[in-house]
């Protein structure tokens, strides 16, 4: 990442690009009611429901300028996507009533949203055409390939500040990384890390668009790059060794066994006889569910539910999940693979499902299922899958699969874990 004397020039610049809504105070980082500003701004989107609709019907006269190769486009450098923007909650306590919890903590949910709309501007900042009004893309979200925590309390009143950049360019994708800290004791210390993957598409979000290729300037950018570059190909080989693709491995199948031999009655020794084990609980008996009606005020700047509400949503039903399980307060520890299948129109009903699939000592993993229902057709569509890891001070009970589909949520939750352990050091 670049150091603060860059971020802040960076930031000044695109201060100076807002020409409506809340203005950037002179010599100040934008907050994050200046982010969204933004954002309208160079999509062409209205606060109004009926103007908003509107202004995305006009977008589609916008193809015309659209790059028919990624050759035509101009190449960018890290810096020229630099953004720094601030969350003003020691300053403003009317805006820390939105993102304060019962347990006078931070939201969050809340920072999810602001992470998801902070990357979008990172990415429109990377393919900003300065002759032109409004941006010909769509830049949507991916997938989130991880969020790590780096602090267990994120203070209520204390100010925060995130920090982000392009790391990675394919010919349509783009990666972009960020930092998040927060002011306290007379300084700045890191919160957390994020890494979101964002597709850009037509002004009408119906194909992929090129987007302006990435200019490396420096040895360390260079290794930034080479690391997004490993992230794909991790992405590639975990999409292709996925359960719903491939048996598990040898080392798992015997790991399944032994947990259904563990379950076994020995007085009756059938396989209809299934008891459990100490200190374990049914995964059967470790869910979660809900439901959210899509209204109007979720909506994105392209008309769809914002992504970042649905990744405050499932966050939130996976705590209240994990905190049910373990009777305290869980604390997050990462946030993995968070990927979208497909936009969730406005007026869907959303169900979400939660389900604790796997324990090891004090950690606790949660995978959030969240699926769009058709009340006409009664037809169910897969919309994200969400993977979260929480942990508290003591040990944990051992969830215990019964049927071979909990058997490879088991498997499937074990998978994420560890790959969160080993991210983490």
């Amino acid at each position: 990442m670049f150091s603060p004397r860059v971020l802040k020039s960076a930031s000044s610049l695109m201060c100076r690009g807002l020409s409506t809504g809340q203005m950037c105070r002179q010599g100040k980082a934008p907050d994050m009611a200046d982010v969204r500003n933004r954002l309208r701004e160079i999509v062409g989107a209205s606060t109004n429901w009926k103007d908003h609709q509107q202004a995305l019907a006009e977008r589609a006269s916008l193809s015309q300028y659209l790059a028919q190769s990624q050759d035509e486009l101009p190449a960018k450098t890290m810096k020229d996507s630099a953004v720094e923007a601030h969350l003003p909650l020691g300053s403003q306590p009317a805006l820390r009533e939105k993102y304060l919890n019962y347990h006078n903590s931070v939201r969050f949910g809340r920072i999810l949203e602001d992470l998801d709309s902070l990357a979008v501007l990172i990415c429109y900042s990377h393919t900003w055409n300065k002759e032109l009004k409004r941006s010909p893309l769509s830049i949507v979200t991916a997938l989130v390939d991880k969020i790590d925590l780096r602090k267990n309390i994120i203070y209520p009143d204390c100010d925060i500040k995130f920090t982000g950049h392009v790391t990675w360019v394919g010919k349509t994708s783009i990666e972009a990384k960020m930092h998040m800290s927060q002011y306290h004791d007379g300084a700045y210390t890191n919160v957390l890390d994020a890494t979101f993957v964002m597709v850009a598409r037509d002004p009408e979000n119906k194909r992929a668009a090129f987007i302006n290729p990435l200019k490396l300037e420096s040895p360390e950018e260079e290794a930034i790059f080479q690391q997004g570059e490993i992230n794909k190909t991790r992405r590639v080989e975990l999409s292709t060794a996925s359960l719903l693709k491939v048996a598990p491995t040898a080392e798992e199948r015997t790991l399944i066994h032994n947990l259904f031999l563990n379950t076994l009655d020995t007085q009756t020794v059938s396989f209809r006889s299934r008891i459990l084990p100490p200190n374990s609980v049914w995964m059967e008996d470790c869910k979660m569910k809900g439901l959210e009606i899509c209204h109007p005020q979720e909506r994105n700047i392209f008309n769809r539910i914002f992504g970042g509400f649905l990744m405050r949503k499932a966050y939130e039903l996976g705590w209240a999940n994990a905190c049910a399980f373990v009777g305290c307060r869980p604390t997050l520890v990462a946030v993995d693979d968070i990927i979208f299948r497909k936009p969730v129109e406005i007026g869907s009903l959303l169900l979400l499902s939660s389900q604790v699939c796997y324990t090891e000592g004090m950690h606790i993993q949660v995978r959030v299922h969240t699926e769009v229902l058709d009340p006409l057709t009664r037809q169910h569509s897969t919309t994200n899958v969400f993977h979260f890891t929480f942990c508290i001070d003591n040990d944990i009970p051992s969830v215990v699969p019964q049927s071979y589909g909990e058997s490879m949520l088991y498997l499937d939750g074990k998978r994420h874990f560890d790959e969160t352990m080993r991210s983490q050091g």
